[in-house]
């Protein structure tokens, strides 16, 4: 496949900030067309970014960018911010469903109002957005566009301990998974990708500063995410499907070595594991990790 993202369509849920924006601004450097959809369209002194300034970086990274006030929980919103898109860009050939609720809390201390969140917004947020979206990407397909469905969401295993600790969000994380595995099987025919990425270490978002400061420092930033996006979306959406892809191990097999780009404190190689990396992973990753500290110490 050709390895850019050049006039396609991408149609990205939470995409004024962190990894969703991160995403937009790496197809944007191709010359993409991206469809920003996120409830932020007025400065929040706690959370920066807005639909309007995503718009900004976007169109100054080189691609064309809409800003859309959309909430993923809503029906209706979905459906215009879905029919403006197709509007102004003439279709929709690429979904990522980054937008995402989280809360770290066990179930004695989740409240209703957090559970009906996380699931709104993570799993039903996700299959309506996927599901208004899907007569466009049909037509992608059909006209040989190389349609992708991406979640931002862990591969799937049934290991007590993912659970145990924050049952609400897990389920409503792992949703987003079932969606990929389902999809993959009903899109197939039209040859429609369907694929799930998640990082091997926490990711540095604005999110994350307010909820953890120490783990941001000691985190990856989202351009690790966004060219491991890449590298999915611009494959052949009908010979790779149904993936759990970790953002690591994807860009280690198409060559790459040097990860230390992606650190966001320099020199700081004590990086916090993100949940639901499965050990067999982790422990391939760590070797490779010692090996890359090796090659490049110097030798007296």
């Amino acid at each position: 496949m050709n390895n850019t993202l050049k006039d396609k369509v991408l149609f990205v849920s939470g995409a004024s900030r962190g990894i969703g924006l991160a995403i937009a601004l790496r197809a944007a450097k191709d010359g993409g067309k991206v469809a920003i959809a996120a409830k932020t369209a007025t400065p929040n002194p706690k959370l920066p970014g807005t639909i309007f300034t995503a718009a900004e970086e976007i169109e100054r990274a080189g691609g064309k960018a809409l800003p859309l006030v959309c909430d993923i929980r809503d029906e209706e919103s979905v459906k215009s911010a879905i029919q403006k898109t197709v509007e102004k860009f003439n279709g929709i050939d690429i979904v990522i469903n980054n937008a995402s609720a989280i809360s770290l809390t066990d179930t004695e201390n989740t409240t209703l109002k957090k559970y009906n969140l996380m699931h709104e917004i993570n799993a039903r947020g996700t299959w309506l957005v996927t599901k208004y979206a899907l007569p466009h990407l049909i037509e992608s397909g059909k006209q040989g566009r190389n349609p992708h469905i991406l979640n931002i969401s862990p591969p799937l295993s049934m290991k007590e301990k993912w659970f145990s600790s924050h049952v609400a969000y897990s389920i409503a994380k792992y949703n987003m998974s079932l969606c990929i595995l389902g999809w993959a099987g009903e899109f197939r025919e039209h040859g429609i990708a369907a694929n799930a990425l998640w990082p091997v270490t926490s990711i540095d978002t604005a999110a994350l500063n307010i909820l953890d400061r120490f783990t941001a420092s000691k985190s990856r930033t989202p351009q690790i995410m966004a060219d491991a996006a890449h590298l999915i979306l611009t494959k052949n959406s009908s010979g790779f499907s149904g993936n759990f892809v970790i953002d690591e191990i994807i860009l280690r097999e198409h060559g790459q070595t040097e990860f230390d780009q992606y650190l966001v404190t320099p020199g700081n190689r004590d990086l916090v594991v993100d949940f639901f990396v499965e050990d067999d992973v982790l422990n391939k990753l760590r070797t490779l990790w010692k090996e890359d500290i090796r090659k490049k110490t110097p030798k007296l």
